[in-house]
């Protein structure tokens, strides 16, 4: 059965002792899980952040993002290293505070656009680092989840498809497909197809409108994407993802300069209430 969760970027642009709170705040609304932005691993607050998830019973899910210091297909060897040590320290992590997926777009530096394809380098340096992430992983029965994003952020991997292919050629059993309604309305000519054709590969799925807004709001073919779901099996879990303008940086990566939303609070518990009735409806 599938799960519900919501990711934290909604809130704060990191994850401290500070952004424990959000955790009780989350399972207040409902959601069973929490998907917790590890973007500098130094400053989670492991005891603190163990502590509310086992108050709340809440299921923490590890999220990255790769800079231009930490760039899996970087030339410079050095970068590529800082790259795995990072997403390896991130594995650690998400082991520790007990969870079991760390998800996001592992494969390049968010914003990159080298204005041209991806190489076959590239490719194959992508291949490498997040194989070895996957061998570090496996131990600790933690899943990998790569996310395809739109053209705009990311010039190296955009399709189900070619996450398919990625995720195939890593051939690792704990490296999974993460797609991104948002990211797919951008580049997938059909939504409910696409995830067909991810198919068993698919490990993760992060919900927004076309314009990030709140599911059902605009124009996706969320019963089309259900049904979908319904026909591969689909079985994990579906996260609510968006940004506000008031989280500067985030807003700022993600282009976010007017309010998408009436607010965090509101995208998360109409955007939950939409896709469990969704979900109840299709799913079963």
């Amino acid at each position: 059965m599938v799960k519900f969760g919501v990711n934290l970027l909604l809130w704060t642009d990191k994850f401290d002792s500070e952004s424990v709170e959000l955790i009780p705040k989350v399972a207040g609304m409902g959601f069973e899980a929490v998907e917790i932005p590890i973007f500098d691993p130094e400053a989670v607050d492991l005891k603190a952040t163990k502590e509310a998830l086992k108050e709340t019973g809440l299921i923490p899910i590890g999220g990255v993002i790769m800079s231009p210091e930490r760039d899996p297909i970087s030339d410079d060897p050095s970068v590529r290293r800082d790259a795995i040590d990072y997403l390896k320290a991130c594995v650690d992590i998400t082991a520790e505070l007990g969870g079991e997926l760390l998800c996001g777009p592992m494969y390049s530096a968010v914003g990159k656009l080298a204005g041209r394809p991806r190489t076959d380098e590239e490719w194959g340096r992508a291949v490498e680092a997040i194989r070895e992430v996957a061998d570090h992983a496996a131990p600790k029965n933690v899943t990998l989840a790569i996310e395809p994003l739109n053209r705009f952020e990311t010039y190296f991997l955009n399709t189900a498809e070619d996450a398919v292919k990625l995720v195939e050629e890593v051939g690792r059993p704990n490296v999974k497909v993460h797609l991104d309604t948002f990211h797919m309305n951008i580049e997938e000519k059909n939504l409910p197809r696409a995830v067909i054709r991810t198919g068993e590969h698919l490990g993760h799925l992060h919900c927004s409108e076309n314009d990030r807004g709140i599911p059902g709001t605009g124009h996706i073919d969320w019963e089309g994407v259900f049904k979908a779901l319904a026909r591969i099996g689909y079985d994990r879990f579906i996260v609510l993802e968006s940004f506000v303008p008031g989280i500067k940086e985030i807003a700022k990566a993600a282009a976010i300069w007017r309010p998408i939303n009436p607010s965090a609070e509101a995208f998360a518990q109409q955007g939950l209430a939409f896709l469990k009735t969704l979900a109840r409806s299709i799913l079963g």
